[in-house]
């Protein structure tokens, strides 16, 4: 079998098959182009990644497509959705409106031949090269915008530091930045998903597959073709992921070179994050928004499944206001668009959009809540001192506010301080913030992934506590990650955690609570499903699993951990309190 390499005209589009682009080392990529039928010169939507240009989104993520065509009628009409693909923008919503939309096969996925080596800098190079050459075509105007969800968002920052010539815009949904403290070792502690997700989303649609992948609706050929390999030749064209990850327990070289460099991301963006997404699409999205150079950059923040509101109405038309004032100076009004819209969020999956000045919110008054004996947060910190001791593998403790005595608004980032001895040489915290109604029953989310999600997550080994003095901030400590400093059994020592951003209205009545675990938290209510893109059933944190027994053998990390409150010892997490 050959490549299509075939131009034709359907539903009101002109769309040219596996068209090739060839890169700076002669490898040839492949791309499918939506455009207008008229002839004109028109601003490019381009995505790159690895999930199969040719896969439509129901074929490779059924459940997550149903439950989205089910509940937000609005991601699929006023389209055929012949085109949908997972994670990138419908063509057939943007074509119309005079975009061209340019999907790419990153290298080694898809029809894409070559070796699979996610967001190395030879990939982010192949993506500088296809913005580049999308810029020249006879049927651009010169101006590329970058979009799509995740894996298309999270290559955007790294881009974007390359300054493309061409490259006019980035909205970045839901991209992580940050390889090290947001992927693969949250707070020093390895995180399983990454592994999991390479098995379940990225061999499934490897080059070479061919007749043993997926056939595709949209042409009738091959996904991952046209070629059929053996699977040694399969093997031999991607690296081992999770090996790799494991093998590079701290924040090396390796993930140093996947890192953006913020101070040359000065392209106009949209960063676009999820409230739900912990730990994996919240922080990056704030970080890109607070870091970058860029001096035209605004920040939107919702929440639901990941994958929803990029294809509802609600993204969309935001989507197309931002690109449509950067790509075809569109007089919009985008420039009086406030810097960050917010969706407020309230129990029972209610939001309320509100704008702001800035990020954190300018108005927010930090506020200590304390450890106290007897499982309390309370506002002053303990006048006796006492300690609380948890098995170090278990499920902690939870301390409790007193009942809200009026509604409470907590948006922000978050960070705590703890002083903690163990009984071995090290210690995994893991940090929860939660909301609980009168009658005690929590209140979650759903979350970009798990259907029970709580308000906010955090982690820290406690042999990576030290801070980079630098980047630190009152509100957002920022750990070096370089070096492990065993603990002395018995010996107590500080601990500032990082708590990923988050949004709550704590109605009066309610309770904030801050649980400290050994573990990854478990929702009470029990399962949440699974999705059929994902190994694991949900049970509070989704596919974001830390339970690895190579990264935590019992003999150093099951033994006692013990809180030690009062006297001259700190224990508080410091909430972002908005004035009503």
């Amino acid at each position: 079998m050959s490549y299509r390499e075939v131009s034709e005209i359907r539903d009101g589009m002109r769309i040219d098959w596996d068209v090739p682009i060839e890169m700076d080392d002669a490898l040839v990529l492949r791309a499918d182009i939506f455009r207008p039928i008229k002839k004109g010169r028109f601003p490019v939507i381009l995505s790159h990644g690895p999930y199969g240009k040719w896969l439509h989104f129901e074929d490779g993520y059924k459940t997550a497509w149903d439950r989205m065509t089910r509940n937000h009628p609005s991601a699929t009409a006023g389209s055929t959705n012949k085109y949908q693909s997972w994670e990138i923008c419908d063509p057939e919503k943007w074509v119309p409106d005079g975009y061209v939309c340019v999907r790419i096969d990153s290298r080694g996925c898809g029809r894409s031949p070559g070796y699979v080596e996610h967001w190395s800098p030879r990939e982010t190079k192949d993506f500088f090269n296809c913005i580049e050459w999308a810029g020249r075509q006879p049927w651009s105007n010169g101006k590329v915008g970058l979009s799509g969800i995740s894996y298309y968002a999270i290559n955007q920052w790294q881009v974007a530091s390359m300054q493309p010539r061409h490259l006019a815009a980035i909205c970045v949904w839901e991209g992580f930045a940050d390889f090290y403290r947001e992927l693969s070792h949250n707070g020093g502690i390895y995180n399983t998903f990454a592994q999991n997700w390479y098995d379940m989303q990225v061999k499934t649609v490897q080059h070479g597959l061919g007749s043993k992948g997926h056939r595709s609706r949209m042409t009738g050929d091959w996904v991952s073709g046209p070629q059929t390999l053996t699977d040694v030749e399969m093997g031999g064209n991607r690296y081992d992921l999770g090996k790799t990850y494991f093998a590079h327990p701290l924040d090396d070289d390796y993930y140093k070179a996947m890192f953006p460099d913020w101070s040359k991301v000065k392209v106009p963006l949209l960063s676009a994050a999820n409230w739900g997404g912990q730990p994996l699409h919240p922080r990056g999205n704030f970080e890109g928004f607070t870091q970058s150079a860029s001096k035209r950059k605004w920040l939107e923040v919702h929440g639901i499944e990941h994958w929803t509101h990029y294809y509802t109405d609600y993204g969309v038309n935001l989507q197309k206001k931002f690109f449509g004032y950067f790509l075809k100076g569109e007089k919009n009004g985008w420039d009086k668009q406030p810097r960050v819209q917010l969706n407020v969020r309230y129990p029972d999956e209610k939001f309320v959009i509100r704008h702001e000045d800035d990020w954190p919110i300018p108005r927010t008054r930090w506020t200590k809540f304390h450890l106290c004996g007897g499982d309390k947060l309370a506002s002053e910190p303990p006048k006796r001192a006492g300690t609380v001791t948890f098995d170090a593998l278990g499920d902690g403790v939870t301390f409790l506010t007193q009942p809200m005595s009026a509604d409470t608004e907590i948006t922000g980032p978050i960070a705590a301080r703890l002083s903690i001895s163990s009984s071995t040489e090290d210690a995994d915290i893991f940090l929860v913030l939660r909301v609980f109604a009168p009658d005690m029953k929590e209140v979650v989310f759903q979350g970009a992934l798990d259907p029970h999600t709580p308000v906010g997550q955090g982690w820290l080994r406690a042999s990576h506590r030290k801070l980079d003095g630098k980047r630190t901030l009152a509100y957002r400590p920022y750990h070096s990650h370089d070096e492990k400093e065993p603990l002395k059994p018995g010996t107590v020592y500080q601990l500032d955690i990082e708590i990923i951003p988050t949004s709550i209205v704590a109605p009066k009545g309610y309770r904030v609570g801050l649980s400290v675990r050994g573990r990854d938290y478990v929702y009470p209510g029990g399962s949440g499903g699974r999705l059929s893109n994902m190994k694991n059933e949900f049970t509070g944190c989704g596919p974001f699993l830390h339970d690895d027994p190579r990264d935590c053998p019992v003999a150093i990390y099951g033994g006692r951990t013990t809180i030690h409150l009062g006297g001259d010892r700190e224990n508080f997490v410091l909430l972002p309190i908005i004035p009503a």
